[in-house]
């Protein structure tokens, strides 16, 4: 079960505990409200005026990449820039509106006093004045309250003169000590230029460079070229090595041999000289045939030829060089063979000249390649000379542009903002704090109220309503009897009225008869194997209300026809010949110690109903109750009635309900919201579990309907008023 301590405030919790304490919380709250309106009419009327700035590009940036920002740099019309990209620059300008210096200077002019005549101070005239931003736009609210209308449109009006006269001067002493930083740093930037530009100069010179892109992509053409070309050449060349050395075979000779014999052959004094040699031998064989030789015409004719040798070797050796020997028979060779010598030459100074150039191609493309593997690094280095002077040269235009745009800016005497709606003196008064004191007051109020109900709930530990008595015991639920006091209009006022103790006798056709009259049919279908002939009916404490319980109980049991017997066992406080009256002069005591019989002691109060009172009370009920004769009793009376029924004290003053209990069927335990408390209850069920005693169920009494949340009374109520029910119970106890 939940525990009493942690109360569950949910809403239909808190409206049960509202209806039990609806009186203090009504007035505490009353109270509070009452205060809180009380409070709001000593509080003078405050006046508040407005005014509206609106901020468009500034002067100048230092912080850009231009001091005069435009639509290129992604800063649109009437927009401010903010060094923090999520920040917006207008809060920027808050800051500044609202500083010490500038609430100061306002303070100054206007000479503003408090109300004890003093110099206002900076943090009150901080705390009346309001700034915001109007969303979506790039406008700035000025709100200050004041007990004067004139001094609140004054204020207003003098913060934002103040403020633009400020971000004027301001801009223009910004303006003019940057201009004077970067003057100083132009010459030194117009160096780094000229540097740079050196350098580059430089490097094209020493390394031959015009356009190094359109170079490379010639080169990389040329190169093609030259392969194509090579090719060829060697195609022409192989060619030609394969008639040459076809030739050369033929002739028999190579090629300094064959230039040597066509020079020879072509040669007209080698020609003429082998002629005379000719002419010589033939002279010499004629004359060797008729004379001897050592005849002066033999010798003559020796001496000539070996002059004319030792000519033609002079000549043979003047014509050919002398790097190349000669034999004798190629000095004069036929035609044929002379056309086949120079057919060789011709192929030998093709092919050599094939060669040659194929040999040129080669080098030819070695230095362009060679050139081609120099140009990336020639490219880098020249990008990085070409950067170093962009930069030197971006810079120092950046510079000089900057200066020209401060010189202007030293003169301006625009603001980042204008005024768009000065600020008027107010006619009326605002409601100020007066709706808020209000609003805190019904706060506090419903809060005081809250904490009242639930510190009044906390001390009052009784069970009030049907779900906490069911959640604590767990017994079955037998019947539900409402309040016997309601309350109804009469004549404009409230009258309370009890319902009579006996209600099935007094009013039978009342809703209290018909759910009595359903108890004792739900205690008829407890058990279907035994029929319940006698119980016990108790309660945890006193108060409960058991005795009527068991009084209206018997009632409806005996109007159906039942003989009912009903004994009033609480000899410590009777009550039953109260409620019937009669007498208690002889009852349940005097037949238990033998001065009077059964029959007299019992009195017949209704038809099918006697009843046997409590008697004199003596020494020690639980004795009379713990014996053998009223065992023995009990016996008896099971025997002379259909129903007997025995109202006993409550378990927690005595143990006379659990001693009757072992004599009988078992106990019907009443409850009774409001009287009970959780720990009683607690420690009655934990006395029944432990003794092992048959408890039948539960009748919770004395139900409150306020009490209750809205479901379980509807749920109670339909359980009370069931027609069928209703009619089982006549069948069941006729049968």
């Amino acid at each position: 079960m939940e525990s009493r301590e942690s109360i569950d405030l949910d809403l239909g919790r808190y409206l049960s505990m509202l209806k039990r304490h609806w009186l203090p919380a009504t007035t505490i709250f009353a109270a509070t409200v009452a205060l809180s309106a009380l409070a709001t009419t000593f509080m003078k009327p405050s006046y508040e005026s407005e005014g509206k700035l609106l901020f468009k590009i500034p002067s100048f940036n230092v912080v850009g990449s231009n001091l005069l920002p435009n639509s290129l740099e992604g800063a649109d019309t009437g927009d401010l820039k903010s060094l923090v990209a999520t920040q917006n620059p207008i809060s920027t300008q808050i800051e500044v509106i609202s500083s010490p210096v500038l609430l100061q200077r306002t303070i100054d002019e206007l000479q503003l006093k408090d109300d004890k005549g003093e110099a206002l101070e900076v943090e009150a005239l901080e705390k009346a004045l309001t700034l915001k931003i109007i969303g979506g736009t790039d406008v700035l609210l000025l709100n200050y309250k004041s007990r004067e209308p004139e001094e609140a449109a004054r204020v207003v009006n003098t913060i934002m003169n103040l403020y633009l006269e400020n971000d004027i001067l301001t801009n223009r002493s910004e303006a003019e000590a940057t201009r004077q930083f970067m003057a100083r740093q132009l010459p030194k930037h117009k160096a780094a230029v000229q540097e740079a530009e050196v350098a580059l100069r430089i490097f094209k010179q020493k390394n031959n460079v015009v356009d190094l892109l359109e170079e490379t992509r010639s080169a990389v053409g040329i190169i093609g070229n030259l392969d194509n070309e090579i090719n060829n050449i060697k195609a022409q060349l192989d060619e030609a090595n394969a008639q040459s050395n076809e030739l050369r075979q033929k002739v028999d000779l190579n090629s300094q041999e064959a230039m040597s014999a066509s020079a020879l052959s072509q040669s007209p004094a080698v020609q003429g000289i082998l002629t005379q040699l000719q002419d010589i031998e033939r002279q010499l064989a004629t004359e060797r045939s008729r004379f001897l030789d050592d005849n002066p015409v033999i010798v003559n004719l020796e001496a000539r030829k070996a002059n004319l040798k030792e000519l033609l070797d002079k000549e043979v050796e003047q014509t050919s060089g002398g790097q190349t020997r000669v034999q004798q028979g190629l000095l004069q060779i036929g035609e044929l063979k002379q056309n086949l010598i120079r057919d060789f030459l011709q192929s030998e100074v093709q092919r050599l000249g094939l060669a040659q150039r194929l040999s040129s191609l080669y080098n030819s493309r070695t230095a362009y390649a060679q050139r081609v593997k120099i140009l990336p690094q020639l490219e880098q280095k020249q990008r990085e000379l070409d950067r170093r002077l962009q930069v030197a040269q971006s810079t120092y235009q950046t510079l000089l542009q900057k200066v020209q745009e401060l010189q202007l800016a030293e003169n301006n005497n625009t603001s980042n903002a204008r005024i768009i709606a000065k600020a008027l003196i107010p006619k009326k008064p605002v409601l100020g704090m007066k709706p808020i004191v209000l609003l805190l007051g019904v706060m506090f109020g419903a809060f005081l109220a809250t904490t009242a109900v639930v510190f009044l709930e906390t001390r009052d530990r009784s069970l009030k309503t049907l779900k906490e008595v069911r959640e604590i015991f767990g017994y079955t639920l037998l019947g539900i009897v409402p309040s016997s006091t309601k309350k109804v209009r009469s004549r404009n006022r409230d009258v309370e009225l009890t319902t009579p103790e006996i209600a099935v006798r007094d009013i039978p056709h009342s809703l209290t008869s018909e759910m009595y009259r359903m108890i004792q049919a739900n205690l008829r279908f407890l058990s279907s194997d035994k029929v319940l002939k006698t119980i016990v009916v108790t309660s945890a404490v006193p108060k409960e209300g058991k005795s009527t319980v068991s009084a209206n109980l018997a009632a409806a049991i005996a109007q159906l026809g039942r003989r009912v017997l009903l004994i009033d066992a609480d000899m410590r406080v009777p009550s039953q010949h109260h409620i019937w009256q009669i007498t208690n002069a002889g009852g349940l005591s005097e037949v238990l110690v033998g001065q009077t019989e059964v029959e007299t002691a019992a009195f017949r109060v209704m038809d099918n109903l006697d009843v046997l009172t409590a008697g004199v009370r003596p020494p020690n009920p639980l004795a009379l109750l713990d014996s053998k004769r009223m065992a023995s009793l009990i016996d008896k009376f099971s025997s002379q009635y259909d129903f007997v029924i025995i109202d006993a004290p409550s378990l927690l003053l005595a143990a006379d309900a659990l001693t009757l209990s072992h004599m009988t069927d078992g106990i019907l335990l009443v409850a009774r919201p409001g009287v009970i408390d959780s720990s009683s209850a607690s420690d009655a069920k934990d006395m029944l579990e432990r003794s092992g005693h048959n408890v039948l169920g539960l009748l919770v009494n004395g139900l409150v309907e306020k009490n209750e949340s809205s479901i379980d009374s509807y749920q109670s109520r339909e359980y009370v008023t069931s027609e069928r029910v209703a009619k089982e119970t006549n069948i069941a106890w006729r049968n």
